[in-house]
């Protein structure tokens, strides 16, 4: 678990913001790390082009899977980082769950399909490769036969996902998706629980969730410990995790010239520090009223 988390922060799954500098999300807020956990592919840069490789094989559901496997099973033997995260989620699954009663795997289109494919390849079990129009494709565990898939029948599926928040993939696709066919997912096997809801969501739709990593102050507190982050960062992130919006309002107020300098940027930043002031979000008021002007 110790050396998950090493990885996790190595590779900037999780990306911890420097303690004066949070980072601007796309609903105008501010907060205090990122979670990529595709990067636990060996590094952003690989897992960039490995989601660049799915994005131009899209076009053509049926010979997609093979694609995808073929760059992953090559990942899986040459990256140590990647190589140690899929035996600890095939080991995780394996202690947890009878093998036995495993029909299926599943992954999600698409950054499900990183841990997916090849954990199916490991446990030799079918794969079905799901796609956000709901359409699914059936694959044998080496995927050297690519099929339609016309009932599941009956049948028990395990979903790999990499992350995991308030489960709203889960809900309104993937679950859909195999029930359709008739099949049931019961079990879900994902690299990060964001630890929003999500596992108490499909607990709801009876799936038992098995997370690698639970992003909650234990999480933190180990990576303080191994020196992946600071002190400053920690003791910010631990009043994060208490009181999110107050905690970050506190921190506009001590540092006005955040904003001010977000205003001053391009792209994404200037877009989000735009609608954090027109929007009042942390209720700042007259502090910030004149900022986008």
């Amino acid at each position: 678990m110790e050396d998950l988390i090493s990885n996790l922060f190595v590779t900037k799954a999780i990306n911890a913001c420097k303690a004066d500098k949070p980072f601007w999300y796309t609903s105008g807020k501010i907060g205090v790390y990122f979670i990529n956990a595709e990067f636990l592919y060996g590094s952003e840069e690989e897992s960039k082009k490995l989601l660049t490789n799915i994005d131009e094989a899209l076009s053509d559901h049926w010979t997609l899977p093979k694609k995808v496997f073929e760059q992953v099973l090559s990942q899986y033997n040459s990256n140590n980082i990647y190589k140690f995260v899929i035996d600890n989620l095939v080991e995780t699954i394996s202690k947890n769950i009878d093998i036995n009663e495993i029909d299926y795997i599943s992954g999600g289109e698409r950054r499900d399909w990183v841990f997916s494919n090849i954990v199916a390849y490991l446990l030799k079990k079918p794969h079905i490769t799901i796609f956000k129009d709901l359409s699914a494709i059936l694959n044998n565990s080496d995927f050297s036969k690519t099929e339609e898939i016309n009932t599941l029948e009956g049948k028990n599926v395990l979903h790999i996902s990499d992350l995991i928040t308030e489960a709203a993939s889960y809900v309104n696709l993937w679950i859909p998706s195999i029930e359709n066919l008739g099949g049931k997912i019961k079990w879900t096997a994902t690299i990060v629980d964001r630890m929003q809801g999500g596992a108490n969501r499909l607990a709801k739709h009876d799936i038992v969730t098995y997370p690698l990593v639970k992003v909650d102050k234990s999480l933190f507190k180990t990576a303080l410990e191994k020196e992946r982050i600071t002190k400053e960062q920690y003791l910010m992130i631990d009043s994060y995790m208490n009181n999110p919006d107050e905690t970050m309002r506190d921190f506009l107020i001590k540092h006005p010239e955040f904003i001010k300098e977000s205003l001053k940027a391009t792209g994404k930043t200037l877009i989000r520090a735009r609608k954090c002031v027109e929007e009042d979000i942390y209720g700042l008021g007259d502090l910030i009223s004149g900022f986008a002007n």
